[in-house]
């Protein structure tokens, strides 16, 4: 995720980093910029049509089109941006639940290897759930006991609350918690497993195909028809004119497109791994 001061606003307008939506569009740019010309020139020099041409009022259709797009641009950017803030509010939870957890074993558990147990299942399962949504290969090996391996083929956090729990049951059968205090702790590792669903459904659901594929027909057609009555009025400087309105629209497109799936390795994405260390720093600190 790139890391930035919000009051430091000016210093943005000459700053590009490697995921800026410019460095992506220039090819297209210009491409614009070339067709934008060639459609000046066949018009104004070739066939030298006159304002009085059809082609002039086209301007018409743009400008009752731009309120349309401008509501679906909005749509789409709102869209993708509530994904992003749910999965950061997702793990949030899986912040504060690992801490809870690890506060609540921290004072009823007595002995050190129990203690040890949890400061290592914890954390893991944050470190697997972000490894797992960003498709990351773990190692075959995911603890230093050789009694506890990870079976790539199936759901690697699933497995991970499963031990948790199992340990959690284990020590309700050696008399070492109570009843409640089971019931406790299975609240706890029970939102494990709601927060990793919530996560998968973001993760699996991506905005429907057809909106999506609209809304760049849309834009592409819009940018277009541009030229063809702009240069009418503005000759060739319909050129900077175009390029800078596809620029705008395309943009807006390209940053859902980053942000509807805040589990990736884009720079935009969450940082998870920053996160899942975070957790592991403050389950040790806790037990």
């Amino acid at each position: 995720m790139v890391q930035y001061n919000p009051k430091d606003w000016i210093t943005f307008i000459f700053r590009f980093h490697k995921s800026d939506t410019f460095r992506k569009l220039i090819p297209m740019m210009i491409f614009m910029g070339l067709y934008t010309y060639g459609v000046g020139y066949l018009e104004l020099e070739y066939w030298q049509l006159s304002e009085k041409s059809h082609l002039a009022n086209i301007t018409v259709m743009h400008g009752m089109l731009g309120f349309v797009i401008s509501l679906l641009l909005v749509f789409r950017t709102n869209t993708a941006y509530d994904r992003w803030w749910e999965g950061r509010k997702l793990w949030g939870a899986l912040v504060n639940n690992s801490r809870n957890l690890a506060i609540k074993l921290a004072v009823i558990l007595k002995e050190k290897h129990d203690r040890d147990y949890f400061r290592k299942t914890i954390p893991s399962y944050a470190s697997i759930l972000g490894k797992h949504l960003t498709n990351v290969e773990t190692s075959k090996q995911l603890f230093d006991d050789d009694s506890m391996e990870i079976d790539h083929k199936k759901h690697r956090p699933n497995q991970v609350a499963k031990m948790i729990f199992q340990k959690v049951n284990d020590l309700y059968d050696q008399k070492k918690i109570t009843g409640d205090q089971l019931i406790v702790l299975n609240a706890e590792v029970q939102s494990f497993t709601d927060i990793c669903g919530a996560c998968e459904r973001i993760k699996n659901t991506p905005i429907p195909y057809s909106y999506s594929a609209f809304i760049k027909k849309f834009i592409f057609f819009y940018v277009m028809t541009l030229p063809f009555g702009y240069v009418f009025s503005l000759g060739y400087y319909a050129v900077p004119v175009v390029i800078f309105v596809f620029y705008v629209l395309a943009s807006l497109e390209l940053i859902a497109e980053e942000i509807e799936d805040p589990f990736g390795l884009d720079a935009n994405d969450l940082p998870i791994e920053k996160i899942a260390s975070n957790i592991k720093k403050h389950v040790e600190e806790i037990i």
